[in-house]
């Protein structure tokens, strides 16, 4: 085995290509508002990804399904209540950034009916939180967020950014 590869499990791989790469699992919230506005929020500046930057409210899996995590995710980071009847999917992207990183699921899911109002919970995390025309997103956007905002709009459920 060289320096480079682990074993991840029997006969599974990590090296320096992409083939046995694990990818990570991420859940996001589109919420449209009554006008059609979507919640973003804005990242913070000390943030290890896109700092400054608007993005979904989102998190990774942890042990757990990705609806159970967007459900905890929503409470934990915004105080918003969702049940898990009322989420549906939306949309995935599948992207590697920046390219020759490991590879991200990104799902992306829609909450019909929520209670609470969205606020800062985690402001080591957030700055605050937005609502934006589809159309007319705040600059800096997350690019896979803007990608799936605009996907959504046009009903398609899947986008690669970043493969090669």
């Amino acid at each position: 085995m060289s320096g480079e590869e682990r074993v991840t499990a029997p006969n599974r791989r990590i090296g320096s290509d992409l083939r046995g790469v694990l990818n990570v699992l991420g859940a996001h919230l589109y919420l449209e508002d009554s006008q059609g506005r979507v919640l973003l929020g804005l990242r913070h500046p000390d943030s290890l990804y896109a700092p400054s930057t608007h993005h979904f409210l989102a998190g990774h899996c942890e042990q757990e399904s990705a609806v159970a995590c967007l459900v905890r995710e929503a409470r934990e980071e915004a105080g918003l209540v969702i049940r898990p009847d009322d989420v549906e999917f939306a949309h995935v992207v599948h992207l590697v950034d920046p390219p020759g990183t490991r590879p991200r699921m990104q799902m992306i899911f829609r909450a019909r009916r929520w209670t609470g109002t969205p606020e800062v919970l985690e402001p080591d995390k957030c700055l605050g939180w937005g609502w934006w025309h589809p159309h007319d997103l705040p600059d800096p956007t997350v690019p896979y967020t803007r990608a799936a905002i605009q996907a959504i709009q046009a009903g398609c459920l899947y986008t690669e950014i970043g493969w090669t």
